[in-house]
């Protein structure tokens, strides 16, 4: 994950702490980084890394203000017919688009959205996130599919020059806060035709409409953001310059950079917190970072495509039995792994579900005490008795299947001093507990740039602490990562059957499928849904793990300033903060948290 824009961006709300100390700071931002972006182009791209940082030079119809409450951004208003399936944009005119030295292309309008969807929507592009959008638009599924070949078929419409208009296959009750996806985000279509394959892939071959102008992008070297002094919202936009520089060593470093004056913000190591606590003038300049909505989950993966060395075809046959995928979902002590991050309370970022506790309700409870999901919401996965009882099942099943002890292949990203702290704990702690006679863990390392296409999406793992955001608000968005378009577990390619033989990705899908197809009744939705993910973890396919965010930070940055929202791209934007005199501690965090807090059920209640 973007472990320093993470940083940065994460938890982004608003209050009025601190706004006179940041007056007379200097507003230029600083950081560092390891892992370099692959791509610019934000119609493209599953990253989260890459769409936040296109958060800050693209704006979309709308964006969530500092409470978390949906505000009109590049629509100045929209209707919804009755039946809810269309969506009517009133386009806000007079935005342009500007090119990477700030000189005006064109003017922003309707047909921009409509140019960027049929991008999207064209397999020969490659689009990650299509799926998004043609799992909601009308007929845009079959024009991906090549099933119509009209796009004017498609639910997405100039209706005139801001005038936009969306038709949906169903009625989506989430459609506006998909809207903050960048897939939804808009395009100027001559550009991206005079570009072709080669639009994003610098810095110069982009468009922008949104706060700030990428002016500067040298790989592995340095990116600049300068604010777009003509952009539309510009009295909003408070930092002039986001500068960062590419650092390999950005995560270890990053301590030293920030107490030399040189970096704006940095997370303080689990290794380093103690001694940071201990000193009353650093103590003064920590506070929390509060955890996200970010889902951490290890995969077990169904499709292992890693070196013949780590003997992937014996893999293949041991995660393919349902009790060795318990003795790993119940040999994990995930306690002592989120030690590795959260020294003092690493309770509080523990999730025992994939869809976090907080994330939505119906009438009244909560998504993860619907049915069968509440079980696993509730309990503590970790049990060595039960992992000890799943491992004897397992290689009596598996004797003469399998070689013992079975390779376990485990990346970690170099970038992180806590995620290679983190799968030494794990592989010590389950091959103690589990015995190096049935397991072998073997941490592998990759470099923080390419590390989810040389790894994850590559299928070049077989257990790998894996996160995933929400798109959205509705607990569909956190079943994206298991489908067979998915590049998380493939589970489409499980052999394993139940007792009715059938497949159980099979038996899966269909109860995922059944939930999507609900959407007059949301607590049968919901319902539905948990029932899916309750299967999931019921099968030892992944194992929860925790939220992101959280832990410690040092930083220049008031994190209640910002755009807020639990899903999309609209907290990963620096609009709305300014950079302080002097860091926020901890009592004035809680102070300031308290302030957002009541202001965010009385905008809610409003």
């Amino acid at each position: 994950m973007k472990r320093y824009l993470v940083l940065a961006l994460a938890f982004v709300m608003a209050a009025s702490f601190a706004v006179v100390s940041a007056q007379s700071a200097e507003q230029v931002y600083r950081t560092v980084y390891s892992g370099e972006v692959t791509t610019l182009n934000y119609l493209v791209t599953s990253s989260t890394n890459e769409f936040g940082f296109a958060a800050n030079f693209i704006d979309g119809l709308i964006e969530y203000d500092s409470l978390g409450m949906i505000k009109p951004s590049l629509a100045t208003s929209w209707t919804v017919s009755d039946d809810g399936l269309v969506y009517t944009f009133k386009i806000r005119e007079g935005v342009y688009w500007y090119d990477y030295r700030g000189n005006p292309v064109a003017e922003v309008v309707a047909q921009d959205w409509v140019d960027a969807m049929k991008y999207v929507l064209t397999p020969e592009n490659a689009s990650a996130t299509a799926n998004i959008a043609y799992n909601v638009i009308k007929n845009a599924r079959a024009y991906y599919n090549g099933e119509i070949t009209d796009f004017d078929q498609v639910g997405v419409k100039a209706l005139d020059k801001y005038t936009l208009q969306y038709t949906l296959e169903r009625p989506v009750p989430y459609f506006l806060s998909m809207l903050d996806y960048s897939v939804f985000f808009p395009a100027n279509g001559e550009f991206l035709a005079q570009h072709g394959s080669r639009f994003g892939t610098d810095n110069t071959r982009l468009l922008y409409n949104g706060a700030y102008i990428l002016t500067t992008f040298e790989h592995q070297n340095r990116r600049v953001l300068v604010k777009n002094q003509n952009y539309w919202d510009r009295d909003n936009v408070h930092i002039e310059q986001l500068i960062f520089t590419y650092n390999a060593d950005a995560a270890t470093i990053g301590p030293t950079l920030y107490m030399d004056g040189l970096i704006s913000a940095v997370a303080i190591p689990s290794t380093l917190i103690d001694e940071w606590m201990a000193d009353p003038r650093l103590r003064d300049m920590v506070r929390p970072n509060r955890p996200s909505f970010y889902s951490y989950f290890y995969c077990l993966n169904f499709d292992p495509r890693f070196d013949s060395a780590y003997d992937p075809d014996n893999w293949r046959i041991a995660v393919n039995n349902l009790n060795f995928r318990k003795s790993l979902f119940h040999g994990l002590n995930r306690l002592a792994a989120m030690v590795t991050s959260e020294p003092f309370f690493p309770e509080n970022r523990l999730n025992n579900t994939i869809t976090p506790a907080g994330f939505v309700d119906v009438n009244g409870v909560d998504y993860t005490q619907l049915g069968e999901l509440a079980k696993f919401a509730n309990t503590e996965s970790f049990n060595p008795q039960l992992a000890l009882e799943y491992k004897e099942k397992a290689m009596a099943e598996l004797a003469g299947q399998v070689t013992f002890p079975v390779k376990v292949v485990m990346p970690y990203n170099t970038g992180s001093s806590e995620w290679e702290q983190r799968v030494q704990v794990v592989e010590q702690q389950m091959e103690r507990l589990l015995g190096t006679d049935y397991i072998d863990i073997i941490p592998l390392p990759h470099p923080p740039t390419g590390f989810l296409d040389g790894t994850r999406r590559a299928g070049n793992y077989a257990f790998l602490e894996c996160n995933w955001g929400p798109d959205y608000a509705d607990p569909e968005t956190f079943t994206d990562p298991f489908s067979r378009t998915g590049t998380y577990i493939f589970p489409h390619n499980t052999t394993e059957v139940d007792e009715n033989g059938r497949n159980k990705f099979e038996v899966y899908e269909e109860m995922v499928n059944a939930a999507k197809a609900e959407l007059v009744d949301m607590q049968r939705r919901y319902e539905l849904f948990a029932a899916a993910e309750a299967y999931l973890i019921e099968n030892a396919w992944v194992v929860p793990y925790g939220l992101g965010g959280g832990g410690y930070v040092s930083s220049l940055l008031n994190p209640f300033e910002a755009p807020y929202a639990p899903f999309g791209v609209s907290s990963q934007r620096f609009k709305g903060q300014r950079i302080l005199d002097k860091p926020m501690n901890s009592e004035e965090y809680y102070e300031a948290l308290a302030e957002w807090e009541a202001a965010r059920r009385a905008a809610a209640e409003q």
